[in-house]
């Protein structure tokens, strides 16, 4: 199913992989093998459906964090970094995991893609919910790019500040959608 696509960043099926997915969860090891492929079109389109699958249930993928982790450190493919930057950090991680995660965000902020950039952004502020002293630095940059990054940098900033410097309890971030139009086969069913 994730062979179909016309290019490397086209989404081909991946909806329908979000789908199959979660009402079958024994098939996520399939999906979670198809990250490493050799085609970067199959890969691309695995991040797709696993961001669009733990959006609806974001403990689905827990059981593969560690090498979530060490993927989201080693991606190169833009659309591979975009959906991991948005599906590692709404994963149960600890203190130390979300350390781990935020440096291969940070590192996601020099990126050419102001997509990657603002998914960059997005799962940082996420990360601040397991370990809250990421907080100061996350509001700086934050602080920083809502005002001289891209425009989606901006928005997005603008957007994660005003929910961040909430003086209330913060509510949970709600989970990003930042390029993705809206997949029937998702919108079918109540996931979670």
């Amino acid at each position: 199913m994730l062979l179909a696509g016309r290019h490397r960043l086209h989404g081909g099926r991946a909806c329908e992989v979000a789908a199959l997915i979660l009402a079958q969860p024994k098939k996520l090891p399939q999906l979670i093998e198809c990250l490493w492929d050799e085609d970067a079109g199959v890969a691309n389109r695995a991040a797709d459906a696993l961001e669009r699958a733990t959006f609806h249930q974001p403990a689905l993928a827990s059981h593969w964090k560690d090498a979530l982790l060490g993927l989201l450190a080693e991606a190169n493919q833009n659309k591979l970094r975009w959906n991991l930057a948005l599906s590692v950090p709404r994963i149960q991680l600890s203190a130390a995991e979300a350390q781990r995660a935020a440096a291969a965000l940070r590192a996601y902020l020099a990126d050419k893609s102001s997509i990657v950039k603002t998914a960059a952004m997005h799962g940082l502020a996420e990360l601040t919910r397991h370990d809250p002293s990421l907080l100061p630095e996350v509001l700086d940059m934050l602080r920083i790019l809502s005002r001289s990054g891209t425009p989606a940098m901006r928005a997005r900033g603008r957007i994660l500040l005003k929910k961040l410097e909430a003086p209330r309890e913060r509510p949970p971030l709600r989970p990003a959608r930042l390029i993705h139009w809206p997949c029937k086969e998702l919108r079918q069913k109540s996931y979670g």
